[in-house]
C-alpha cells in the first residue's frame, strides 16, 4: 500500500478508499527522536532560518525518513508556506497532489475538491462513504476522551492533546488506534476526578513543545479544551461526509473559529486562554482578533525551533495562572 503524506487534516477517507495509508507528517516529525536532524536537513538544503519550523521539519522528515511515497499539500486552508514546501519537495522528485478547503465553507466546492482528489488517487465515492461510516465509532471515542477531560475531569490536558491530534491520520491504522484509545479510556474512567482550580483553553496549532501540558498542571491548572486538535477528530457525529468536513473550522475564517471557541469557553467553564502561535507564521496576526473578540484573559505563547518550553515562557505561564487564581 502506498503511504501518502499529509501536511494537515484532510478527508483521509479518500486515501483509505484508494487502498493507501495516510501519514500525518507533523506527528512523525514532532514525535521522532531525530526531529532536530530533520530541521538541520532543511536548513542545510537552503531553507531560511526564518521559516516556520513545522514546514522545515516536514521537509526534513520526508527526505530523511523515506516514510511517504507521495505528498498531499493543502494549498488553501493551511499554512501559506505549504506552497513552497510542495514545490521544493516536487523539485527533488516527489509526486505532489494539491487539495484546497474552500474559504467560505461552500459544500459544493468542497465536494468538487474531494471528487478531484478521489479521481487522482483512484478512489470510488461509494468506498469513501463506507470509510466515513467505519470511522464514526473511532471518532466517537475521541469525543469520549474529550468528555473525560472537560466534563468528568479525569483526563489530563496532554492525554486530550495526544489522542485528538493523532486522529488526523489515526496512526495510519484505525484498528490499532481504536484499541489504543479504548484502553486509555478504560484507564481514565477508573480514576478519581482531578481537582485543578484553573481551567484553560488552548487555541492555535498544536505545540512544538508538548511538555506545556505537564507544566500547566504542575502550576495548578489544566487544559480542558484543545481547539485545533478537537477539530482534527471531526466532532460532528450527526453530519454526512461532506457536511462534516464543511464544518471543520481549522481551514476556515478566523471568525468561524472564534464562534466555536466562544461556545466551548461557555460550555467548559474556561477561565483563561493560551493562544499558541509559531514564529514566522501568518497566524500570529490573528492574535489581535482573538483579543478583540474573546472576552476572557489570553496569554500568547510563541514557539520557535526548541522542542522544550523555555524558562521565560514558563515564568509568563505561571504568572498568568496566578493572575487567574486571583480573579476567581
Amino acid at each position: 500500500m502506498a503511504r501518502i503524506g499529509i501536511t494537515t487534516t484532510i478527508p483521509q477517507e479518500i486515501i483509505l478508499a484508494s487502498g493507501s495509508v495516510p501519514v500525518d507528517l507533523n506527528n512523525i516529525f514532532v514525535s521522532s527522536e531525530n526531529r532536530e536532524s530533520f530541521l538541520a536537513r532543511a536548513f542545510r538544503d537552503g531553507y531560511p532560518r526564518t521559516v516556520c519550523p513545522w514546514i522545515a521539519g516536514i521537509y526534513g522528515t520526508i527526505l530523511e525518513t523515506g516514510s511517504v511515497d507521495l505528498l498531499i499539500a493543502v494549498t488553501q486552508g493551511d499554512c501559506s508556506n505549504t506552497h513552497a514546501l510542495a514545490e521544493t519537495v516536487e523539485d527533488i522528485g516527489f509526486k505532489v497532489l494539491p487539495f484546497a478547503f474552500p474559504y467560505d465553507k461552500n459544500p459544493e466546492l468542497l465536494r468538487a475538491e474531494m471528487e478531484q482528489l478521489a479521481q487522482k488517487l483512484g478512489a470510488r465515492w461509494e468506498n469513501i462513504l463506507k470509510w466515513f461510516e467505519k470511522l464514526r465509532n473511532v471518532r466517537s471515542l475521541c469525543s469520549r476522551i474529550d468528555e473525560l477531560t472537560w466534563r468528568e475531569n479525569r483526563a489530563t490536558g496532554f492525554e486530550n492533546h495526544f489522542w485528538l491530534v493523532s486522529s488526523s491520520d489515526f496512526w495510519g491504522d484505525a484498528g490499532a488506534y481504536e484499541k489504543g484509545i479504548s484502553r486509555a479510556i478504560a484507564d481514565i474512567e477508573a480514576r478519581k476526578a482531578l481537582r485543578e482550580k484553573i481551567r484553560l483553553g488552548y487555541i492555535g496549532v498544536p505545540p512544538i513543545f508538548p511538555d506545556i501540558y505537564d507544566d500547566v498542571e504542575k502550576m495548578g491548572a489544566r487544559v480542558v479544551f484543545n481547539e485545533t486538535q478537537r477539530q482534527f477528530s471531526l466532532p460532528y457525529p450527526k453530519n454526512d461526509f461532506v457536511s462534516a468536513y464543511s464544518k471543520y473550522t481549522y481551514p476556515k475564517s478566523v471568525f468561524t473559529r472564534i464562534d466555536d471557541i466562544k461556545r466551548e469557553i461557555a460550555r467548559r467553564n474556561i477561565h483563561g486562554i493560551l493562544h499558541y502561535t509559531q514564529s514566522f507564521c501568518f497566524r500570529q496576526i490573528e492574535d489581535l482578533l482573538f483579543r478583540r473578540h474573546l472576552e476572557i484573559p489570553i496569554l500568547t505563547i510563541e514557539g520557535e525551533s526548541s522542542f522544550e518550553m523555555d524558562e521565560r515562557t514558563r515564568v509568563r505561564l505561571e504568572a498568568f495562572i496566578r493572575m487567574l487564581e486571583d480573579r476567581i
